[in-house]
């Protein structure tokens, strides 16, 4: 593997399920303007940490997961 994830499995599918809702709500209820697309924005950007199930702010924070949860 080319990282080590810091994600574990649970937090993994709550990062994907939630991120993926915030797109959706962002877009729907705000719309195409500048805070919507920002907002769609970070919801992506946390659906791919749950999905690759690495997240950058916890590798900056040295956060690393148990042995069992990998």
């Amino acid at each position: 593997m080319l990282y080590r994830k810091n994600v574990g499995n649970r937090e993994s599918i709550v990062r994907t399920l939630g991120g993926g809702l915030v797109v959706v709500c962002a877009l729907s209820q705000i719309g195409f303007t500048p805070l919507g697309l920002v907002l769609a924005a970070s919801g992506v950007f946390t659906a791919l940490t749950g999905l690759f199930g690495w997240c950058p702010a916890c590798a900056l924070a040295g956060r690393r997961l148990p042995e069992d949860d990998r």
